[in-house]
């Protein structure tokens, strides 16, 4: 999906970039297989270094880009760390989709597009003008990361094979006990309408068989940084006052006064709001955080929880 604001400062992120990193030097050789026993791997953003340590336990050594909780991966300015970061790496990971445009710069003339796990690509989704690059959301989806990494990781390091195998076998298995927890919530709520203020949380949301009912100029505009016209606006307020949802959900890092107005009608109505973001929360694991963003489903929809975690208000 095309977002101009976020495509203005990705732009200005890689002229940063470029400028910053000039002094590294920094050329294109293939870097070693290695640092220190351990196979070098960075990350465009904290979710999926996390997910890389998962797989690979003590055997990797991960650099993730977007680390600070909060942060809003759409207008990262790299630094020189990062490029060094590249430059060492033997694997890189991004998200793809135009997401995370700056690793791509980053990673030009450093890795070897071979090298480079696409996240878009990897899924096999559709990911034409109104793709969902929130893939992390995607449970599918990150079980095939999994076997992909753990793929790469044995080719760079064979007599660990077993142990990335399974490390990504253990890893999906907890994909699948989140899965199974969000079919009995489809089991229960499959149909039911939902609003977001942006597309953020839609796979986890649709997994759980729940179907967004917002006008979708209302996210696009969101999305995009610009004012949600007057008449969207208003079919949306009105939307939350219908009494046909059953939740609306909300980026807390993108937050607006718009969105703020919508989240604030939500309750109003008597309607549960449940937070999501879009980098990993400080102090906790990419399974771990799925798991409270499932519980906080549960919650919000009155099904039995079946952990104290939740986000849900």
């Amino acid at each position: 999906m095309f977002h101009p604001r976020r495509t203005i400062l990705l732009m200005g992120a890689a002229l940063a970039a470029s400028l910053a990193l000039a002094a590294c030097g920094g050329g294109g050789d293939a870097p070693a297989a290695s640092t220190g026993g351990t196979i070098p791997v960075v990350a465009s953003t904290n979710v999926y270094g996390d997910i890389a340590k998962a797989i690979g336990g003590s055997h990797v050594t991960v650099h993730s880009i977007v680390s600070k909780a909060g942060a809003d991966p759409h207008g990262y300015e790299a630094n020189a760390q990062d490029k060094l970061a590249v430059s060492k790496a033997q694997i890189g990971i991004e998200n793809g989709g135009g997401y995370d445009d700056f690793f791509t710069q980053l990673a030009k003339g450093q890795l070897d597009p071979a090298q480079v796990v696409n996240v878009s690509a990897l899924s096999g989704l559709d990911t034409g003008a109104d793709f969902n690059e929130h893939l992390w959301y995607s449970l599918p989806t990150m079980a095939k990361l999994a076997d992909d990494l753990a793929g790469r990781f044995s080719a760079a390091a064979p007599a660990e094979a077993a142990s990335f195998a399974t490390q990504a076998a253990a890893f999906k298995e907890k994909l699948k006990q989140l899965d199974e927890r969000l079919q009995l919530l489809k089991g229960v709520h499959g149909g039911s309408a939902v609003a977001i203020t942006e597309p953020v949380p839609l796979y986890l949301l649709e997994q759980a068989g729940l179907v967004n009912r917002t006008p979708p100029k209302f996210t696009e505009a969101v999305e995009n940084g610009s004012d949600v016209p007057a008449a969207v606006m208003t079919e949306t307020l009105t939307l939350m006052k219908s009494g046909t949802l059953v939740l609306l959900a909300n980026n807390e890092q993108t937050e607006s006064p718009q969105t703020i107005e919508v989240k604030q009608a939500a309750k109003a109505a008597g309607i549960p709001v449940v937070d999501f973001s879009e980098t990993l929360p400080a102090g906790t694991s990419y399974l771990d955080w799925m798991g409270a963003n499932v519980t906080a489903l549960e919650q919000a929809l009155g099904s039995p929880a079946t952990s104290t975690a939740g986000n849900a208000r």
